[in-house]
This record gives structure tokens, sequence and C-alpha cells, in this order.
């Protein structure tokens, strides 16, 4: 058996001389942060290659584990936390938010029960209502954090389908049950939908308009369709700021008719609810203080590193009906006073996710915090702006928050190298989506510390590009290439 003084013991004057030498690192980051490649210049398994491929069996100097996350895993790390990060949703993960990682990742408390973790459970709470009042949420909307979007929704759907048929929970859901989306909507709602038990069948996909918003018209057709057919009409999940286009769904006319038909409507508000902190914004929400169910994420608009979503309900009763389920062990004397936010979910271990929100909101403020998303959305309209200018190029889609969605005039194959080409290079990255059948660029805005000038130098990087992409194709044109 090996001596205990075999196992590393990292004392306090180590620990405090290492956590100073990952701070620095931190801070130099923050500062030097253009300096390195948005997307890493690597392939599939090459960074694999490069590592052990056993744990060790001795413990090893953490001063040589620190050097392999510099000069081995970082130069691997596509930089989703850097001012030309445009692709899929841009975030911020900011210096206080870090600062209550750490304090969290050392207390390291699972607040699943408020006996478990008092603090967190009620600084959760109290996070989560200056968050409702920023929203402007009436006061009834109950709020709970979970992971990502996509459990939020899950649960939503379960609160949904606890709505439509109670009986659900002990004998199972009935055949039948149907839940409404757009075209639009984001995947994970019809993956809560597959996981839930309602079956792709009955997960109808509304038609959506021209600016890619679900037409409450057809909604209201398929709903009285399903009805006459023998199929129960369950859910309706409208969105504020889809993942392709960021296009908002009338939210009001749609509200009208899930109330009309006594259905369950969930507004996910994952990417745009932040935008509604912005006063001349507010408009994006309307409608929602009539929906039984919305999420946001604070983790896309509010600074906070992955992962923090929240999941506010006016039926909190129903969400809790939906998923609890208590052992004997964890039962407490003060359950009938208290809230234990394992009943709101399928997780029982919980993060103190509460504590970096909290952190954000007292470091930046309101005023703070309205100015940076402000200053988003104008970039976004700044490059809307420049686009529109230039014949070459066209919007695909309105700019209603902080994403841009473009194309250039010379066709899908063009400008899939296009924006592979922009990639590669490093110095921005964009994703893509497809919109009315056409390949189209993806240039969200969103970290706090993208500048115009930011945006100006992509831009024009975009711009050159195509430029020398038109003049090779012009070439291989003369050669007899295929165009």
């Amino acid at each position: 058996m090996n001596d205990e003084s075999d196992f590393r013991v990292m004392k306090p004057e180590e620990f405090l001389a290492a956590a100073e030498q990952h701070a620095r690192w931190i801070a130099r980051y923050f500062e030097n942060v253009r300096e390195f490649p948005v997307l890493p210049n690597t392939g599939p398994g090459e960074l694999t290659k490069t590592l052990p491929a056993s744990a060790p069996e001795h413990g090893e100097a953490i001063d040589d584990i620190f050097e392999d996350f510099q000069s081995l895993i970082f130069p691997a790390l596509t930089l989703w936390n850097h001012p030309r990060f445009f692709g899929y949703f841009a975030i911020s993960s900011s210096p206080p938010a870090i600062l209550a990682e750490m304090l969290a990742a050392t207390v390291n408390v699972n607040a699943m029960l408020w006996k478990a973790a008092p603090a967190a459970t009620e600084l959760e709470q109290v996070t989560l209502s200056w968050l409702r009042q920023w929203l402007q949420l009436p006061p009834e909307f109950f709020g709970i954090i979970y992971d990502t979007a996509s459990v939020s929704t899950f649960q939503a759907l379960s609160a949904a389908r606890e709505w439509t048929d109670p009986e659900s929970r002990t004998k199972g859901m009935r055949p039948g049950m149907t839940v409404y989306l757009s075209e639009q909507t984001h995947s994970s709602a019809e993956k809560a939908a597959l996981a839930l038990g309602f079956g792709q069948e009955h997960v109808r996909k509304i038609g959506v308009d021209a600016q890619f918003r679900m037409r409450p018209e057809l909604l209201e057709t398929a709903i009285v369709s399903d009805r006459a057919a023998g199929r129960r009409p369950c859910c309706v999940v409208a969105t504020v700021g889809t993942t392709s286009a960021a296009s908002i769904d009338p939210v009001p006319a749609i509200a009208g008719i899930a109330e009309k038909h006594n259905l369950w409507l969930h507004v996910d508000a994952a990417y745009g609810g932040s935008a509604a902190l912005v006063p001349e914004m507010r408009q994006v929400l309307d409608g929602a203080a009539r929906a039984h169910s919305l999420v946001m994420n604070p983790h896309k608009g509010l600074f906070v590193p992955v992962d923090l979503s929240v999941l506010y309900t006016r039926y909190p009763e129903v969400l809790r009906r939906a998923a609890s389920l208590s052992a004997e062990y964890l039962k407490t004397e003060e359950d009938a006073s208290a809230v234990n936010y394992m009943d709101y979910g399928i997780q029982l271990g919980r993060r103190f996710r509460a504590l970096k929100l909290w952190y954000v909101f007292r470091f930046y403020g309101h005023e703070g915090v309205v100015s940076i998303l402000r200053e988003g959305l104008r970039l976004a309209r700044l490059l809307k702006h420049w686009i529109d200018a230039d014949p070459d190029f066209e919007l695909a889609a309105p700019v209603e928050l902080s994403l841009v969605c473009f194309r250039h005039r010379a066709g899908d194959a063009f400008n899939r190298r296009l924006l592979a080409e922009i990639n590669a290079s490093g110095k921005a990255l964009l994703s893509h989506t497809v919109l009315n059948g056409r390949y189209v660029s993806r240039f969200a805005i969103g970290n706090m510390q993208t500048s115009e000038a930011d945006v100006r130098e992509t831009w024009a990087s975009i711009q050159e590009t195509a430029s020398r992409l038109g003049n090779v194709r012009l070439d291989e044109g003369r050669l007899g290439a295929a165009p």
C-alpha cells in the first residue's frame, strides 16, 4: 500500500501561487485577446495524438499541467469569448462572473434542497426576481435556473403535458398529444417533444412569413384540424429571436390562439429575451406576460459563462406536479415553508449558478448592462447599413436584434467558399444557415468586448476576400474551368 506521503497535497501557499499565476494569464487573455486566432488551425484527432493514452499513475506538478494547457489545449480551442467570435450566438464571460465561478467551485454546494444550500436557493430567488423586474414580467412569474435552454424547454413541455392531461404522470401520455412549433423554432423544442414521448408525428411545424415569423392563421388552422381528427393539442412554442434569423414571432396573436384553445404557451426567448432590458427594445417581449412559461439565457446576453438558463412560469405548481418525486432521505422539516428546487425539474444535483448572475448584476448594474446590450444592437444596425451600401451583397433577413444574416449575390457555392476563407484566416468566425433555400452567412454580435473597429475590420475582410475570390473565379472562367 502506498504511504500517504506519496499523494500530492496542494498546500495553501502552493494554491495561492498557482491561483495568482492563473489569474495573471486570464487578465492577459482579456487584454491581448485579439492576438489569438478565433478558430484553431487543427483537425479532428490532432490534440488526442499529443496527449497520453492513459491517465498518470502519480500526481504531477500544477505548473506542468498549466503549461500543457497553454501549449496544447488553448491553441486547439475555438475562442467563443473573443470579440471577433461572430458565429452561432456570440457570448461573453465577464471578469466578475469568472470570480463568482471560482467561489462557487470553492464552496461546491448542491442547491437541490433549501436545507442543503439555503443561501444558494434564496439568492437564486432574489436574483431571478431582479431579472424578472428588469424584463417587466408580472410578479407571479416563478423563476428557476437550469443549465441550458434545451433543458428549460424540456421542463416547459413537461409542464404543458401535465396541464393538458394530469393523468399522464401516473398512466403515461395518451396518444394524440400534439405540440406546435414554427419552421424556424430551435431544434431543442422538437427534441424535448421526442424525449417526452409526443412523437415526431405529433409535432406540427407551422409555416412562416417573409420575415421568418410563425403565421398565426396557419397555427389556428392546424389546431382546429387536429382537434377535429381526434388529436389533443397541448402546447405551442413561440420564439423571440430564432436561431437562424433572430426573427420574432407575433406572440400576442399566438397567445390569443393559445388562450382560445386552452393550450400551454411557451415563449422561447433564449436569444432575444436579453434585448428587452433595453428600454427602446421592450416590444420584443410584447405578449410574453400571457405565456404559461418563458425561457431566456443569461449566458447568451448577460455576461455570465456557460451555462445558465432561466425558466419563468406563471404556473409553478404545474411545473412542480410534473417533476416532483421525493425520496425519504430527501425530506426535511422545512419542506412546507421553503422552495426545494429539485421539485421543479429532472435534476437533483444543481450547481450554484445564481452567484455569477448576482455578481454581474451588482458589478455592472442595470445601467451598465443596458449600455453594453445597446452597443451590440447599434453595431448590428451599422453592419446592416454597410451591407445595404455594397451592391455585391444583400441582407437575407430583417435585422431585429444583434444578428445580421447576409449573402454575396454570386450564389451558394461562392458563399460557402467565402465563409470558409474568412473562418480559416483566424481573424474572425462566422456561422451559416439556410433561408429560403439559400446559403446565408450569420454575423452574430454579442461579446461585450466587441468594438466598432472589430465589426468594421471584419466586414472589410469579408469584402476583400470576396473581391479576391471573384477575381480567381474570373480567371478560372477564362481558362475554361468549371465556374
